[in-house]
């Protein structure tokens, strides 16, 4: 066993403990299949959205960390659920209407109304083949329908077909009355109408492989499950697609917990071990409601993008997945000089620490070099001080601060000073509050632009700036700070203040101090 195998077995990081739950199901026979195969579902209803990019993204770092643990090969499998019924028209297609006559049709068979492809589904899929090739991310992508109509499935149908009583006792204990009267864990598909059809079984034929129903007219029908003409309720066909695939490892949210012993008896009862599972908790909006892509309510992939990087995005998805965490656009500079910190802190660390670095699962052990030489949040905070309307704006103080860096040798900080423009007149800049000091406020205040403008360039002038509040009787200090960042910025936390004046400048921030001290701020 390697060093890295030796310290990834005992490693806390929790990927390592959801690698090493999964090892031990091969402890004594690895896969018949001759692999490990990971899945991530996604429903081609809408397009992608952040939670998508979790699911996939956290799922990839314990295949990862499974890999740095044992030598059995591992697959990734991103499953799309286009034989689903479109149940309600998404509001934000072209044309909505035309979509109305195709409402419980599988998505496979509803027209693209984008027209750019063969059926909404295949849209939405391509635009989630897109999606998680521009990540980087290493999967197999199967198409539900495909999987169906290919007969790839047709097997389990058939074992459904034989094990139909039992699984109906399984769902049925689930089910209030009423809705226990029609169920079936069969869905056909209308050879008339073309839509999935909710309806109850007349009878299931084992022998035959073969269900009867009443189509929407009222005509009896009797077709085989297999081919494509049949599909499973939702519930069934987790478990069953398991059973189909030999999943050995799938993560859901909080949501689906309470399914997953329904889940798990159903592949069981089809005669497939039941997978590993790791269930994540659900994404938060700024108001601590669920983040739902329905209501619009939370952040983007693209909101996010637009403001950071992906790997920022990683990192957050990283943190504590177990823990209901808020997402909204606040979190974004924190997520931000966090990851930055960790790549800072891998190139000191042993390979124990490195294991236990966020940084090592979403960069595979290979993290680049951070060339963030100024924090996002200072970036953020320059950007306020001096209404920077561009990169070039920014990069004017940049140099002062760092003198040797510049657009081209560092292109991460390059991208984040823009980044960081961006965000600051979107978010920053309306909420911005100057107040007026306080006459201790003002007081101090004077004297710190007094001390700047006598700067000899030896005091730090970090400590500067705690002399002064010192001096001034601000107890807790904190008070001290926090009167800067609202009197001087228009906010009510920042950066630490030295920093920000070596950024921004000397002569700078004395002129700023000056305009706070005449009202100017305020009246602005």
């Amino acid at each position: 066993m390697s060093d890295l195998q030796d310290l990834a077995m005992t490693s806390k990081a929790w990927p390592f403990e959801e690698a090493r739950k999964l090892l031990k199901r091969f402890a004594k026979n690895p896969p018949a299949k001759g692999y490990v195969l990971f899945e991530t579902g996604y429903g081609p209803s809408g397009l992608p959205h952040i939670g998508t990019f979790g699911e996939v993204a956290r799922t990839t770092m314990i295949q990862r960390a499974f890999e740095a643990i044992s030598d059995i090969p591992t697959k990734l499998i991103c499953f799309s659920d286009d034989l689903d019924g479109m149940r309600k028209v998404p509001g934000n297609v072209p044309n909505p209407k035309a979509l109305e006559a195709h409402l419980q049709k599988p998505l496979s068979d509803v027209p693209d109304p984008f027209e750019k492809y063969d059926s909404f589904a295949d849209h939405n899929n391509a635009m989630l083949r897109r999606f998680l090739d521009t990540f980087g991310f290493e999967y197999e992508f199967i198409s539900s329908a495909d999987f169906y109509r290919s007969g790839r499935f047709d097997e389990i149908l058939l074992r459904c077909v034989e094990k139909y009583d039992e699984i109906m006792k399984v769902m049925l204990a689930t089910l209030r009355e009423e809705r226990r009267a029609t169920y079936s864990i069969f869905l056909p598909i209308s050879p008339k109408t073309g839509r999935v059809l909710y309806v109850p079984m007349k009878s299931v034929d084992a022998t035959r492989g073969t269900i009867t129903f009443d189509d929407e007219d009222g005509e009896e029908v009797t077709m085989s499950v297999t081919g494509g003409q049949v599909k499973l309720q939702w519930k069934p066909d987790f478990g069953a697609r398991w059973a189909a695939l030999g999943v050995d490892f799938e993560m859901y949210g909080k949501d689906h917990s309470t399914n997953t012993r329904i889940y798990d008896q159903i592949c069981r009862i089809l005669g497939t071990p039941a997978p590993a599972h790791f269930v994540y908790e659900m994404f938060l909006d700024g108001d601590g409601q669920k983040i739902s892509k329905s209501s619009g309510n939370g952040i983007s992939i693209d909101d996010w993008l637009k403001y950071a990087s992906a790997e920022s995005l990683s990192y957050f998805m990283y943190q504590k997945p177990k823990t209901a965490k808020r997402l909204f656009f606040d979190v974004i500079p924190k997520a931000v000089d966090e990851y930055h910190q960790q790549l800072r802190a891998f190139e000191t660390q042993d390979l124990k620490a490195r294991l236990n670095n966020p940084v090592w699962h979403i960069h595979r052990g290979q993290p680049p070099a951070s060339d963030m030489v100024v924090p996002f949040s200072m970036l953020l905070n320059l950007a306020s001080a001096s209404s920077a309307e561009n990169t070039a704006q920014m990069w004017g103080f940049i140099r002062k601060y760092a003198p040797e860096a510049s657009p081209e040798t560092h292109p991460g900080l390059d991208k984040a000073a823009a980044q960081a423009v961006r965000y600051f007149h979107d978010f920053v800049k309306p909420a911005k509050v100057y107040r007026a000091p306080s006459e201790q406020e003002r007081a101090a205040l004077d004297d710190l632009a007094h001390r700047l403008r006598n700067w000899d360039g030896e005091t730090e002038l970090q400590s500067l700036v705690f002399a002064v509040g010192k001096a001034h009787g601000f107890d807790p200090m904190r008070d001290w700070f926090k009167a800067l960042y609202e009197v001087l910025l228009g906010a009510s936390q920042g950066p630490r203040f030295g920093g920000f004046i070596a950024l921004y400048g000397v002569p700078e921030t004395v002129a700023l101090i000056d305009s706070a001290l005449s009202g100017a701020l305020v009246t602005g």
